[in-house]
């Protein structure tokens, strides 16, 4: 499963960033780690872009990246 395809309000953990190059280090950069919890806040009513939180912060990623980001869905 990946990032997104979470729902708002849903929670999931970090299992893989399968992002490469720039991408990888931006968003490892910006606290997108594997083992870090992440909930999704909103998704854009055309489903780009999407608000999660990490780490107490907001983020917007666009789709094309999160689907990229490997998750582990948390209840």
């Amino acid at each position: 499963m990946n990032l997104a395809m979470l729902k708002p309000g849903e929670h999931g953990k970090i299992t893989k960033i399968g992002a490469i190059g720039p991408l990888r280090r931006r968003l490892m950069d910006m606290g997108v780690l594997v083992g870090e919890k992440v909930k999704v806040e909103k998704i854009a009513p055309l489903g780009d872009p999407i608000e999660v939180t990490i780490k107490n912060y907001n983020l917007s990623l666009r789709k094309k990246e999160a689907e990229g980001i490997s998750v582990e869905a948390i209840k």
